[in-house]
């Protein structure tokens, strides 16, 4: 587990492809110092394991369903990376639950300067994701945990400070450019909950008395 704040920017010192698996060397520093193989670290938001070491280098296997469901798939020598160890016991739990499981990505579609702030603008590829972003929830983009501005029609907006836009991929960013979206976790689960049947049970639910339309009666949902 995670929780959306950054520790560094790491840099793709090398970059190994086999079809859409690859395996990335990434070079460190901050976030080497207790690093062991089979650690997971969060880069740019996705769940990695660590499966090789150096003073200043470790790298990642990054199978097939990463490799399509997130934007490491355009990663290329030298490209930047947001890094994040897995939380410790007992740390502060300064950001939000953040599991590092890519729900897709999304689409810069602008950028501006509100004082001392930027708004990014951002289109989800899938519209399926809106139903848990909502205005201040949390979501993560490249495993930074933000707070949602606004939600319109076709994106939604977060507001970056100057530490964040600093400390973090972000300030490479351009429109156009992808991030990672990874969806607050308790709405997720909310939403299955709320809809699951298994097979065993699916006859008997005609016979229940508890719906969607029950639960908004009563405060539930």
């Amino acid at each position: 587990m995670f929780t959306g704040l950054v520790e560094e920017i790491g840099e793709i010192s090398r970059i190994s492809r086999s079809g859409e698996a690859m395996v990335l060397s990434i070079s460190a520093s901050r976030i080497m110092d207790d690093l062991k193989l089979g650690d997971s670290v969060a880069v740019n938001g996705v769940c990695l394991t660590v499966t090789t070491m150096e003073k200043n280098q470790f790298t990642v296997d990054v199978m097939p369903e990463t490799y399509r469901s997130t934007n490491l798939n355009s990663l290329q020598g030298r490209s930047k990376v947001n890094l994040e160890r897995a939380m410790a016991a007992g740390a502060r739990f300064g950001g939000h639950i953040v599991q590092g499981h890519v729900d897709g990505t999304g689409v810069i579609r602008s950028l501006r300067k509100d004082l001392n702030a930027v708004v990014f603008e951002i289109t989800p590829t899938s519209q399926d994701m809106f139903k848990f972003i909502i205005p201040k929830g949390s979501v993560t983009l490249d495993g930074i945990s933000l707070t949602v501005v606004e939600v319109l029609e076709t994106s939604f907006t977060v507001s970056i400070i100057p530490h964040t836009l600093a400390e973090t991929v972000l300030a490479f960013k351009t429109k156009g450019d992808t991030v990672n979206i990874e969806c607050d976790i308790l709405g997720k689960y909310v939403e299955h909950l709320l809809h699951f049947s298994s097979p065993s049970k699916a006859s008997n639910r005609a016979d229940s008395n508890i719906s969607h339309d029950y639960l908004a009666r009563h405060g539930f949902a």
